[in-house]
């Protein structure tokens, strides 16, 4: 195991490499063990129907969102709106990143 696969945590943005959402941003929403986590989106994987994805199917990235982190923390669940909204955020952030870089 790579040094970032045993620092996983809930609300850790992941991107999906293979499988039917390969290309797809979602959310560490639960870590079952040291080979399987639990994921949603809120949109097409919602928290009521997450999907459980083996860590070798992911590229993980060093951004863990608070707000859902502290959601999970207090309630035991997020809501598919703060999945959503945190999402774009850093799918945003990081196509502006990307664009940045382009033009340096």
């Amino acid at each position: 195991m790579t040094e970032s696969e045993t620092a996983l945590k809930v609300g850790q943005i992941v991107l999906i490499t293979q499988g039917r959402d390969a290309g797809q941003y979602a959310v560490i929403i639960k870590i079952l063990d040291e080979r399987f986590v639990v994921l949603a989106d809120g949109d097409k994987r919602k928290y009521d129907r997450p999907k459980k994805k083996n860590i070798h199917h992911l590229e993980f990235f060093d951004y863990v969102s608070p707000e859902v982190q502290n959601s999970m923390i207090e309630t035991g669940r997020v809501t598919n709106g703060k999945l959503r909204f945190v999402l774009t955020k850093f799918v945003e952030g990081l196509v502006t990143d990307l664009k940045k870089g382009e033009l340096n």
